[in-house]
């Protein structure tokens, strides 16, 4: 049997003081899933370039701080496109000062290209009630990883997520 073709990504957990986070809406076929920014590595990159990058891409956040990998998620799922059998997902905590207007480097046919057609900042409180109307997020138990991460701080080694 072949091993899976797993795709390496990386993501932010841009939180604020005021536990506010940016999270981006994706267009699925299947659905529209509220995730956190960023994307897979390029060939040769690293989790904090490429997390830089996508930073810079999708957000227009340029030279923030990366923080420690906090989250790990991992979801088998055939990609549309066929070559991908899944992703493993690193999470970093971002904290920014304040929350900022999203003023991405690439424009918004490219961001439509990727699935991506929105930028919002959620309060920890509107996730948990989106979540208990049925909105999606990625990761499935994001009310719960934020409520555990404001409680406990940054954790000692990644959580696994589940998805």
């Amino acid at each position: 049997m072949p091993s899976l073709r797993i795709r390496q990504a990386v993501r932010a957990v841009l939180t604020t003081p005021d536990l506010s986070i940016l999270l981006v809406r994706f267009e699925f076929p299947t659905a529209t899933v509220w995730a956190l920014p960023g994307g897979g590595l390029d060939p040769g990159e690293d989790h904090p370039t490429a997390l830089h990058r996508e930073l810079h891409e999708e957000v227009g956040l340029v030279g923030a701080e990366i923080g420690p990998h906090i989250w790990t998620r991992q979801q088998i799922v055939q990609f549309i496109d066929g070559n991908w059998d899944g992703q493993r997902d690193q999470y970093h905590h971002v904290p920014v000062p304040a929350r900022f207007t999203p003023t991405p480097a690439l424009s918004w046919d490219q961001l439509r290209d990727e699935r991506l057609h929105e930028l919002r900042w959620w309060t920890f409180a509107e996730i948990d009630a989106a979540t208990a109307a049925g909105t999606i997020f990625a990761p499935g138990r994001l009310g719960e990883l934020l409520d555990h991460l404001e409680r406990e701080g940054v954790p000692s080694s990644p959580i696994d997520t589940g998805v």
